[in-house]
């Protein structure tokens, strides 16, 4: 039954317990549409350096023969450590564990690397525990290790791909893969999900600074070499003792959805073939074990269940005899499938599952069912499982034993050493890309009194990115990064160095006039989805930064612009407002590159030249975004492989800083700086009043005052239903920003609607101290559990009470919620 808030608010304020169990019947299986269907026989063969040793085979062999369909069905599941515990592998014999963007051990995401190795001896001890006769297979645990071991507290965090693009340095990459994969294998931890090779053609897409280049040629040529330093190289160290399995992602066509995580790529079977599938061609060759399908679809048909390309391309034509493993539950958007039921992804070619969330002894027993019942065909079955041996047979882990007895592990001086930070010094240093130069003010003379300002300058959390310790990168600070360094730090020293002095300003503030000013500024940090953007303008709702560059240049500072971000984005005000510019993307922890080159030597000489040039083209207006960068018309402001260096200058000339309408923004902010977002619209229903209070501006928040008479409530409407299927999937969560001046008196409830109404309660969040400005998070998971469709939401947000409340709100949105446990609900 559909519960409106405006029908039955009292029904609304009593709904607090949630259902469970399974939602909705299982959708039949549509054939694909024939331009999803590929033709294996139009693409090129690969000359794979990894060909079938037949003492492997035979092994592999042997072990098949000795294990019963039980075990078959565990070795093709992955879960997530946040949904099980070591005891379940004493009777669940699965054939893998991860930990996802927001799992850690303790569910302390700042977790100690001891406690990473310590977690995995347990797991792995439970699951070798079996005296049936049958084999013990070992478990391997695998991670996201994108940019650096950067779970990891302490780990050394390169620059993401975009920057590294920028470097055109191949030999590099395979540097960074192998430090990566050492600094990994320090805990125990045996797989990286590593490298991503999408080719991105729009730049809103939240996961653009996952991707070396737009040019699918710049791709090919870093990813056999990123492969090569995390696995080792075939015929040399290969999976020796420090190197870990890699995982070439995201197959096929990521990077081609118009800006949309878990999109659909609608191109020609051409273009994903020449375009987007460039990584694969070196990466594969390269020896690369493990290849996981994508969320995303090709025109149409989700890339998990699409067997043409799985099987057709991946397996058959190019001769790739390792597994595949699933994106984060991406089985269960696969026609015909749930998230405890998908025998049509495991037909169509996925191997193993990456399963999140409390149903996976229910995946377990529907794909035994299916296994048994023919479903799955035997072959299929034995294809899936004889490749995950081979795997584990090729990566030695039969050999390496109990995660803490291996070669490497427990070495922690690894992690963040001093060879690995070289590295990632020498990869901020070639990735800078230096856009403006007006004066030839760069480099800055050592002697000099320089200010250094703006939010990102002291903040290696903002400099590292989505992908840092965190998820999303976001709630760290500086000390949760004991091995990095600042660039305000960097610069800092190096000015010291040559005699001069640097003083720290966030707000630009001086008491004497400096020489010169580096600003410091960009995006905040985000990954998948999250940081999906409507257009490339930079900070659309808050110009801070702008007035920052203005006012230190209406003042007559010479100023200096490094901008953080992990995508090109349009900044002609700011370009304008800056008298050098210079593209850092997100450098990682070693902010001491930047200093490198910006400041000169005693000598006055430069350092370190320039070395950056652009991997992909940057915008002239802020709506140039569908990049069809083959198309000889295209005209960006900055072209790809467009790059200043001290030798070749340009005068860079004032800025069309023109604004053309675009579309509605970002539908996961709900409610931003005192007003709900365009396309819906705020309602209030019974005794509440509501008026408009100041937080970080003039009247940025709302004020609700709940009189306690009658049951009363708000609610955010959207004039057309929302798509949060990925966010909930994702693992997000409906944050708060709130802060109480008058105590609850009566339940409160947090809720979702959306066909059908789910409630938490929230009371016990709301009885902390009067007057401070808190934070809640509520895991839409909660919502769907309790039967909202998350794919079409009409009302994301209702607080509902019959009690007194007084209430201030200054933010509502979809996010992903800040480190620590999050629960269905405090009451």
């Amino acid at each position: 039954m559909t519960m409106g808030f405006n029908r039955s608010l009292a029904m609304l304020v009593a709904a607090t317990a949630l259902s469970s169990g399974a939602i909705g019947q299982q959708a039949a299986p549509l054939a694909p549409d024939p331009a999803a269907v590929a033709h294996p026989d139009l693409w090129p063969k690969l000359p794979l350096k990894r060909q079938r040793d037949a003492k492997v085979e035979a092994r592999v062999d042997q072990i098949l023969s000795r294990m019963t369909v039980e075990d078959k069905v565990g070795q093709l599941i992955q879960v997530d450590i946040a949904s099980i515990s070591p005891k379940d592998l004493e009777t669940y014999k699965l054939g893998s564990i991860l930990n996802g963007g927001n799992s850690a051990p303790n569910n302390d995401e700042f977790a100690p690397a001891p406690e990473w190795l310590k977690l995995f001896d347990a797991f792995y001890d439970a699951s070798a525990n079996r005296s049936d006769g049958r084999p013990q297979i070992p478990l391997i645990w695998g991670t996201d290790a994108v940019h650096g071991a950067n779970n990891i507290v302490g780990a050394t965090l390169f620059p993401h791909n975009i920057g590294l693009g920028a470097a055109r340095d191949p030999e590099l990459i395979r540097k960074i893969g192998a430090a990566t994969a050492a600094e990994t294998a320090a805990t125990g931890i045996d797989w990286s999900f590593a490298p991503t090779v999408a080719v991105v053609q729009d730049d809103r897409w939240g996961r653009t600074y996952e991707s070396y280049s737009e040019d699918p040629a710049i791709v090919e040529s870093y990813a056999g070499k990123m492969v090569e330093g995390i696995q080792g190289s075939v015929g040399g160290d290969f999976m020796k003792p420090g190197h870990v399995i890699s995982s070439i992602k995201h197959f096929l066509g990521d990077g081609g959805t118009g800006g949309r995580d878990q999109g659909d790529t609608r191109v020609s079977e051409e273009v994903l073939r020449d375009v987007h599938a460039a990584g694969y061609r070196s990466g594969l060759v390269a020896g690369a074990l493990t290849v996981m399908p994508s969320f995303s679809s090709w025109n149409g048909t989700k890339m998990t269940g699409n067997k043409s390309l799985l099987t057709g391309v991946l397996k058959d034509r190019w001769g790739f005899d390792g597994f595949t493993i699933g994106d984060w539950n991406a089985h269960g958007q696969v026609p015909g499938c749930t998230n405890e039921d998908c025998a049509p992804a495991i037909n169509a070619g996925l191997d193993m599952f990456m399963y999140s969330g409390p149903g996976w002894k229910q995946l377990y027993a529907n794909t035994l069912r299916e296994a048994k019942d023919g479903t799955i065909p035997a072959a299929r079955l034995d294809d899936a499982v004889r490749r995950i041996l081979r795997v584990k047979v090729l990566a030695g882990s039969f050999e390496a034993g109990r995660p803490s007895s291996r070669p490497v592990s427990g070495k922690f001086d690894l992690i963040g050493a001093p060879e690995h930070r070289a590295i990632a010094r020498q990869a901020v240093r070639e990735s800078l890309v230096l856009l403006k130069n007006n004066g030839n003010i760069l480099p800055l003379k050592p002697g000099a009194n320089i200010l250094v300002a703006g939010r990102g300058a002291d903040n290696i959390g903002q400099q590292a990115g989505g992908w840092s310790i965190t998820w999303q990168g976001t709630g760290v600070t500086n000390a949760n990064f004991p091995n990095g360094q600042s660039i305000w730090s960097g610069i800092d020293e190096a000015v010291k160095a040559g005699g001069g002095k640097a003083t720290l300003a966030v707000d630009g503030s001086y008491s004497a006039k400096p020489d010169a000013a580096i600003v410091v500024f960009g995006e905040t940090p985000y990954a998948e989805f999250t940081g999906d953007r409507p257009t490339l303008e930079y900070s659309p709702e808050d110009k801070s930064d702008l007035a920052l560059l203005k006012k230190l240049k209406a003042a007559g500072i010479p100023v200096v612009a490094v901008f953080l971000s992990g995508r090109p984005l349009w900044v002609n005000p700011e370009l304008n407002a800056a008298d050098a510019f210079v593209a850092a993307f997100l450098p990682g922890t070693e902010g001491g590159g930047v200093a490198d080159v910006l400041i000169a030597g005693r000598d006055g000489k430069p350092r370190n030249d320039f070395h950056g040039k652009l991997s992909f083209s940057w915008p002239k207006r802020l709506d140039q975004y569908v990049l069809n960068k083959r198309d000889p018309n295209y005209d960006p402001l900055f072209p790809i492989g467009y790059g200043l260096t001290y030798g070749q200058g340009a005068t860079v000339p004032m800025l069309s800083e023109a604004r053309p309408a675009v579309a509605a923004g970002d539908q996961n902010a709900l409610f931003v700086r005192g007003r709900v977002v365009a396309g819906a619209r705020l309602n209030v229903m019974g005794p509440v009043q509501q008026t408009r209070v100041d937080r970080a501006a003039q009247e940025d928040s709302l004020r609700f005052a709940f009189a306690g008479t009658a049951p009363a409530g708000a609610s955010i409407e959207e004039a057309k239903p929302i798509d949060i299927t990925r966010e909930s999937n994702g693992q997000l969560s409906l944050l708060l920003d709130y802060r109480v001046t008058g105590a609850p008196s009566g339940e409160v409830t947090l809720g979702m609607e959306g066909g059908k109404l789910a409630s938490v309660p929230i009371t016990g969040a709301l009885k902390g101290e009067l007057g401070q400005w808190r934070q809640l998070a509520v895991p839409l998971r909660c919502f769907a559990d309790g039967g909202v469709a998350m794919s079409a939401v009409s009302k994301p947000w209702i607080i509902a009470t019959s009690g007194k409340l007084n209430l201030d709100i200054s933010s509502i949105r979809i996010a992903s919620a800040p480190p620590g446990p999050v629960s269905c609900g405090v009451r």
